[in-house]
C-alpha cells in the first residue's frame, strides 16, 4: 500500500478576518489590542511558562511582540475578545502545509480569566472550523510541550488523538522539554464538530457559566 489516494494537491491559505461565535469574537491581532492585552499579561506572568516569549515587565516589550506576531505573513494571529469586548488572549494558525492539506493551531496565550471557559474553547473551535470546513484541510495538528499538563489534557478534551512524543525536542528558558503531537483527521472531524456544537449550546451551561456536560465526554 502506498497510502490513501487523493486528487487534491493544493489548499488555500487561511486569511485573517473577523470570526464571530456565540461567546467570543476573533479579530486579526493588531496594536489596537495592546492596552487590553497588557493589562491581562502584566497581571499573570506565570501564564507564559510554556511559551517562547514573556513574561513582560514593560509595555514596550509587549509592543515589540505584537508588532512581530501581527505582521507574520505565514502565521495569521487573532485576538480573542470575550463578552466584555476586550482582548483577553491570542491564538494563531501556524505550520500551514498547503500541498499536504495540514495545518496547526498554536502559539496560544489565554489570560487566566479566559482559560478553561466556553469562550476559550469556542475560540479554538472557530479556527478549527475555518481550516477543516471552510478550507477543507485534511489534517489538523495540536502540538505542546509534554510537561505542560494543561495543554496536554486540553488536546484530548478538544477531540485530538495523541500521535506520539518527541523526547528532548526543544530547549526553552534553559529547560530541555519533550514535544507531544496530536491530530484530528478529516474523517474524524464531523464527530468532533458535532460534539462542539452540542457542548456550546446555551442550555449546557448554568447561570454561573458552569458546564453541565463535559466536552471531553462528547469528543472522546
Amino acid at each position: 500500500m502506498l497510502g490513501t489516494r487523493i486528487s487534491k494537491s493544493h489548499w488555500d491559505f487561511p486569511q485573517k478576518a473577523i470570526v464571530t461565535g456565540q461567546y467570543v469574537r476573533l479579530e486579526p491581532l493588531s496594536m489596537n489590542h495592546h492596552a487590553a492585552l497588557w493589562a491581562c499579561a502584566v497581571a499573570a506572568p506565570e501564564s507564559f511558562t510554556y511559551l517562547r516569549y514573556g513574561p513582560f515587565h514593560q509595555p514596550e516589550e509587549l509592543t515589540d511582540l505584537l508588532m512581530d506576531l501581527s505582521t507574520r505573513a505565514d502565521q495569521p494571529f487573532w485576538a480573542v475578545l470575550g463578552n466584555n469586548g476586550q482582548a483577553q488572549g491570542w491564538l494563531s494558525i501556524c505550520d500551514v502545509y498547503q500541498s499536504d492539506g495540514a495545518f496547526e493551531i498554536g502559539s496560544i496565550w489565554f489570560s487566566p480569566g479566559l482559560q478553561g471557559t466556553r469562550a476559550a474553547r469556542e475560540a479554538i473551535f472557530l479556527l478549527m472550523g475555518l481550516g477543516m470546513d471552510t478550507l477543507g484541510y485534511e489534517r489538523l495538528v495540536w502540538r505542546c510541550q509534554a510537561q505542560n499538563t494543561k495543554s496536554f489534557q486540553a488536546a484530548f478534551n478538544l477531540g485530538f488523538r495523541h500521535e506520539g512524543t518527541w523526547r528532548n525536542a526543544v530547549v526553552i528558558g534553559g529547560w530541555q522539554r519533550d514535544i507531544a503531537w496530536f491530530s484530528i483527521l478529516k474523517a474524524e472531524w464531523p464527530q468532533v464538530r458535532d460534539a462542539f456544537v452540542t457542548w456550546l449550546r446555551p442550555e449546557n451551561f448554568d447561570s454561573a457559566g458552569r458546564q453541565k456536560t463535559r466536552l471531553a465526554a462528547a469528543t472522546s
